[in-house]
């Protein structure tokens, strides 16, 4: 038996229908693709920066590209300074925030952080011929931090009793290490994984002190964000998949300690 066709205005119906994904029986819609929009510091390195062909890359945009995947979602990314990112989450500027981002109580009362991927220090980084060996050889003399960085905060509470003569603030790495060269200061208090990284085909530089610090690094999201438990769900998958094990081979050059919170399961930070 032939059925008669349906009227025009029904078969416009269900072409719309169709185009938006749902079908006449009722089904529901696939979902489209939302666009993650991730908030970086772009010039971190080896967090997110630009290569020579003028791509951003790192550790943590190859983290923030699988974990968008996971969720079903696109990925863009927005060069925000680094104390810029905390207002650009809060307004709804941006839905998530990375930049080696250390998770602190004082951050916590403000944002939320999904479970950490990477436990840091922080580090002193010299000039090799300076002859500086250690925190006690920068009595007297100039220390460069990131603005508002946990380095910051360690070299401003530390300066009397590490007898800095002056603290300098930058917004980032790269301006840091060429006053460190050109001799504008003395030495540079910074995350070790970078300053590691930075410097290991360079022997002009140094990294001469290991800071201990107790940092942990993790994804920053408005206060109370519905995506955090989300995308800390996907952090515990890609953990226990080796996926993030990995990335730490790949940018460091070594596998990460089984202890760290780049392999072991971490609970969501709370104050």
């Amino acid at each position: 038996m032939r059925f008669a066709p349906a009227p025009v205005t029904r078969r416009l119906a269900l072409a719309a229908a169709v185009a938006l994904g749902a079908t006449a029986l009722g089904l529901p819609a696939a979902r489209a693709a939302d666009t993650l929009k991730v908030g970086a510091n772009i010039g971190n390195l080896p967090w997110e920066f630009q290569d020579a062909k003028g791509d951003t890359v790192g550790f943590e945009i190859d983290l923030m590209k699988e974990v968008a995947k996971r969720l079903g979602d696109d990925v863009s990314f927005v060069n925000i300074p680094f104390t810029g990112l905390f207002a650009a989450v809060q307004s709804g500027q941006i839905d998530a925030a990375v930049s080696s981002i250390t998770i602190t109580p004082k951050r916590l009362g403000s944002v939320s952080f999904a479970q950490p991927y990477y436990d840091s220090d922080q580090s002193l980084t010299v000039m090799a011929k300076s002859g500086i060996a250690d925190l006690k050889g920068m009595a007297g003399k100039t220390v460069g931090v990131d603005t508002g960085s946990t380095g910051d905060i360690y070299a401003t509470a530390h300066q009397a009793e590490d007898k800095f003569a002056d603290i300098r603030r930058y917004e980032g790495l790269a301006p840091a290490m060429l006053d460190l060269a050109a001799g504008r200061i003395d030495g540079y208090i910074s995350d070790i994984p970078a300053l590691q990284y930075y410097v290991k085909d360079k022997p002009a530089y140094k990294v001469v002190e290991r800071i201990p610090t107790g940092e942990r690094y993790s994804v920053m999201f408005a206060k109370d964000s519905p995506l955090v438990g989300k995308v800390d769900a996907v952090l515990t998958t890609l953990k226990a998949e080796g996926f993030i094990a990995k990335l730490h081979e790949k940018w460091f050059g070594v596998a990460p300690e089984a202890t760290t919170s780049t392999v072991a399961k971490a609970a969501i930070p709370k104050l």
